[in-house]
């Protein structure tokens, strides 16, 4: 919890100092940005810190028998928490005010803009929510694989994958191709090699885009 506080208001100054200078021009110029914040945060953690790995204890301990399968109780504990911070996030954006602005600021910036809406505060707490969300991922997934200056690389290639996979703005399409990706590339350690499994997710990222560029999940526009 304290660690996703202090990365939202983290989130929140980054945003208002770096990116809001940028909003209305070139989206490539934004993702630059985030690009070069992100290599001086890695090089700063790398310098303080050292490449080495670093070992974190889990939070929860021991294994669940379930018939003669055994399942750890942390890797448990991530998946409840994972969906209970997805179906919070979809409650905010269906349900409360905000979600409103953000969701009529995502559709159309200008016409929110005439209706009152505070566009650029509706950037930066997104931009704050967007960091405060890594930050939970970040513990929860600390104990599986520890911890790394570049830890995050390996995430964002696949953080990619699945919102392209499962259409851009889709919250529920983006959880099925989670799940989607996660099962190809299980199969593909299993019966081909772990270190060719991410191949696969690739492929599937290319086939998308070649047949049905809005995503697999994504509802067929009427």
């Amino acid at each position: 919890i304290a660690t996703a506080i202090v990365l939202f208001v983290f989130g929140l100054l980054m945003q208002t100092a770096a990116l809001r200078p940028l909003i209305g021009r070139d989206p490539l110029t934004t993702i630059l940005a985030t690009f070069g914040i992100s290599l001086v945060l890695q090089t700063a953690a790398l310098w303080y810190w050292g490449p080495t790995f670093r070992k974190v204890d889990e939070a929860f301990t021991g294994h669940l028998q379930v018939f003669h399968l055994q399942f750890p109780i942390h890797r448990l504990a991530v998946g409840l928490l994972s969906l209970a911070v997805i179906g919070s996030l979809w409650v905010f954006m269906q349900r409360g005010r905000f979600g409103l602005w953000i969701r009529a600021t995502t559709q159309d910036r200008q016409m929110a803009l005439a209706m009152g809406i505070p566009v650029p505060w509706v950037y930066t707490v997104v931009f704050g929510i967007g960091t405060a969300m890594a930050a939970i991922s970040g513990v929860m997934y600390a104990p599986i694989l520890g911890v790394d200056p570049a830890m995050g690389v390996g995430i964002i290639l696949r953080a990619f994958i699945i919102v392209v996979v499962g259409g851009m703005g889709n919250l529920w399409g983006s959880v099925l191709a989670a799940m989607f990706i996660g099962v190809l590339e299980a199969i593909a350690v299993i019966w081909v090699s772990p270190s060719l499994a991410v191949i696969f997710s690739f492929a599937m990222l290319i086939i998308t885009l070649l047949f049905r560029p809005t995503g697999l999940f994504a509802p067929t526009p009427r």
